[in-house]
């Protein structure tokens, strides 16, 4: 099967057929670039759609990554963005292996095609000046036959005829036979042309054409064998990046393996668990007979001690009152002790004592009456560091004793931040040593550097190590603050000896949140009292203490040694800032800064009937 023999006579229509099998390869070729434009699009696509949902760096939403689905959601991300890195290899080699080379391929094609036609066009147009030297020759042998006969005619015609001379006659035999010579050199001529041009013909017919043709039909084989192998290759391409892209697959599957709902709800009580305990039942409160109702256990007036269940700021009011309380009127509150003082000393009689306990059944002023009256001594007010706070944490300010956050969350934020700054310091003491061990290195071969360059540095090293130890011994003053509380607001009570603890354990339970939703300072409060008094120092310094109604002397010596009470010697004289409620404490002050409750029976008070609260005992 020969293009040669088969299609001798088909020159154009070859030549057309080889251009268009040139076109289908440019095509081919087209095809491949835009495939290999689509790839990188879509692996840009796919890089910018992972980058999109990773989670931002230091942001609230790269701590809300710890959950195993969210972990799960960053792992696909990661294999997604190497999914994408495939595509962009898929890109590279087609565009390495096809597109440049059968670019390539294509000039060099185009050359060779016409090499080949422009070598069959010069064959041709031999064979066409050998046929036209052929029909020069054969008209002019046409053309002397004619004058030769026509010659002979007229010399026949003269020889004939009488009347003509014999010179006329000779003159005319002579030139016929000069036509006839002609012709005779005309048909040698011919004759000669006509063998030369079959053999051109023959050789142009059975061995050029063919030749070309064969050529052409080589081309345009190896063409055809070429796009074949380009199609594998462009299979081959994205074969190869099948177990890559089967991995990775692979990996957003064993991510999803990996999800577990345990762990992530796990992880939910650590993130959101404040560390207060739930609040107790609720008593009915017997408004028949208002002398002699029941505090619940959850009140801050009963302890948990007792059995009896503390009162809740039930309702509406829950946790707004806090803002417009005094602070020294909450403080005698809170801090006040919520059991039955202790008797006096066996050696004196309780009844020769003024002011001597009252009996432990003796009803208690309500809770509420004691808010009531706290609210009417001073006019609603709003709690403007409450708001300072509220603004502080949308602006993004966090206390740096994280006490806006609940217990629980705020000694895992301490014990981050012991964490990091221990971190810190064990680089810059590495740090130091390695200067340490350089200046030793520069001193036993000076000419390596001189030692003295490295004091300063090494002098800037133990400065910043003594500015993260001294940083680190504060927060973890404020762990230990923080770990010391939590057992204690897990047990029974926080005092020794069988005593009785201060029932304040749900006051944070009744905490309000801030105009964003988040922890305010009252969120954080503790069981102990000691809490409740730090979270509102602050927050009333610009409050007026007490005024004393009285002074008082101590009878006894007594050692304060529960939370609000203050300890006193026989014979001290003290100052009296309020006077006994029912609950047996009378509270006094010995200083500015230090006051609290002491029994009534151990003292003898005499008030000031012109201070302001005073009551004249009858």
């Amino acid at each position: 099967m020969s293009w040669g023999a088969e299609l001798w006579d088909q020159f154009e229509n070859l030549e057309k057929h080889t251009q268009w099998g040139i076109d289908i390869l440019e095509r081919y070729v087209k095809f491949v670039k835009e495939r290999t434009e689509i790839e990188l699009s879509y692996a840009k696509q796919l890089r910018n759609l992972s980058k999109k949902y990773q989670p931002k760096k230091n942001s609230k939403e790269e701590e809300e990554y710890k959950y195993t689905a969210c972990r799960a959601f960053v792992s696909t991300l990661s294999e997604m963005n190497d999914y994408a890195g495939q595509h962009e290899v898929i890109s590279e080699n087609l565009t390495a292996q096809i597109t440049a080379d059968l670019a390539r391929y294509v000039q060099e094609l185009k050359q060779e095609r016409k090499a080949n036609f422009h070598e069959g066009r010069k064959a041709q147009q031999h064979i066409e000046t050998c046929w036209k030297q052929l029909e020069a020759s054969k008209r002019r042998f046409e053309r002397d036959c004619k004058e030769a006969d026509r010659a002979q005619q007229y010399f026949e015609k003269m020889d004939a005829d009488i009347n003509v001379t014999k010179a006329d006659v000779e003159k005319a035999r002579q030139q016929a036979q000069i036509r006839h010579q002609m012709a005779e050199d005309s048909k040698a001529d011919y004759s000669s042309v006509l063998q030369k041009f079959n053999r051109e013909q023959h050789d142009y017919y059975h061995t050029h054409i063919p030749s070309i043709f064969q050529k052409i039909q080589e081309m345009e084989e190896r063409r055809i064998v070429r796009i074949g192998e380009s199609m594998k290759t462009y299979a081959e391409v994205d074969r190869q990046v099948i177990p890559i892209i089967g991995k990775c697959l692979d990996g957003i599957v064993k991510a999803a393996e990996a999800i577990d709902q345990k762990t992530d709800s796990q992880l939910v009580i650590e993130a959101y668990k404040s560390g207060f305990e739930p609040p107790g039942d609720l008593e009915f409160e017997d408004y028949t007979q208002p002398m002699k109702r029941t505090v619940s256990d959850n009140s801050l007036s009963n302890s948990r001690g007792d059995g009896k269940p503390e009162l809740k700021f039930g309702g509406k009011s829950k946790g707004k009152l806090w803002p417009f309380i005094k602070k020294n009127k909450l403080m005698s509150l809170l801090t006040s002790p919520r059991q039955p003082p202790p008797p006096p000393p066996a050696s004196a009689s309780p009844s020769a004592v003024p002011n001597g306990p009252q009996s432990p059944k003796q009803q208690k002023e309500p809770l509420s009456h004691r808010f009531n009256e706290f609210m009417a001594s001073k006019p609603k007010i709003h709690c403007l560091r409450s708001l300072r706070r509220g603004l502080s944490l949308k602006l993004g300010a966090t206390p740096e004793d994280f006490s806006n956050l609940p217990p629980e969350q705020r000694r895992k934020k301490l014990q981050q931040k012991v964490d990091e700054l221990n971190k810190d310091m064990q680089k810059e003491m590495d740090q130091r040593d390695a200067i340490t061990k350089m200046k030793d290195v520069y001193l036993k071969n000076p000419q390596m550097g001189d030692p003295a360059s490295l004091d300063h540095k090494l002098t800037e090293v133990s400065q910043n190590i003594e500015k993260l130890r001294l940083e680190a011994q504060k927060f973890e003053a404020w762990l230990a603050e923080v770990e010391g509380r939590l057992p204690a607001r897990r047990q029974s009570g926080l005092y020794d000896g069988g005593q009785h603890p201060p029932a304040i354990n749900n006051c944070a339970q009744d905490r309000e949140s801030s105009p964003d939703g988040s922890y305010t300072e009252e969120q954080s409060q503790e069981s102990g009292v000691k809490v409740l008094a730090t979270d509102f120092d602050d927050e009333f310094d610009d409050e007026e203490p007490l005024p004393a109604i009285g002074t008082c002397k101590a009878l006894y010596t007594f050692e304060g040694q529960n939370e609000g009470t203050i300890s006193v010697a026989e014979g001290e004289t003290l100052y009296v800032i309020e006077e006994d409620k029912g609950d047996g404490w009378t509270r006094i002050r010995r200083s500015e800064d230090e006051e609290g409750y002491v029994p009534t029976s151990y003292v003898e008070v005499h008030l000031d009937k012109k201070a302001k609260g005073a009551k004249t005992y009858i």
